[in-house]
C-alpha cells in the first residue's frame, strides 16, 4: 500500500469505517472494520496524518493513533 496521504476515520461505538485517500482526494480503500482491528488496519498504511469526526471516542483514538506517531486533525 504505498502513496497514501490520508486516511478518514468514521468512530462508532463497535464497526468503524476506514477510508484511505492519495493526491485529489481519490479513494483508493473504503471499509469497514471492528473495535479489534482498527488499529492493525491503520497501521497498514504508510500514511501518518489521520482525519476523524469529532465525537464522543474521538479524543481517546485521537490519543491512541499520537502515540502511534500518526498526526491526527
Amino acid at each position: 500500500m504505498s502513496n497514501h496521504k490520508l486516511i478518514s476515520l468514521d468512530l462508532a461505538k463497535n464497526v468503524f469505517q476506514v477510508c484511505i485517500l492519495i493526491e485529489h482526494n481519490k479513494v483508493i480503500s473504503n471499509k469497514k472494520v471492528t473495535r479489534k482491528k482498527l488499529i492493525e488496519t491503520v497501521m497498514q498504511s504508510d500514511s501518518k496524518r489521520i482525519v476523524m469526526e469529532s465525537c464522543y471516542s474521538s479524543n481517546y483514538w485521537g490519543r491512541e493513533f499520537i502515540k502511534l506517531g500518526f498526526q491526527v486533525d
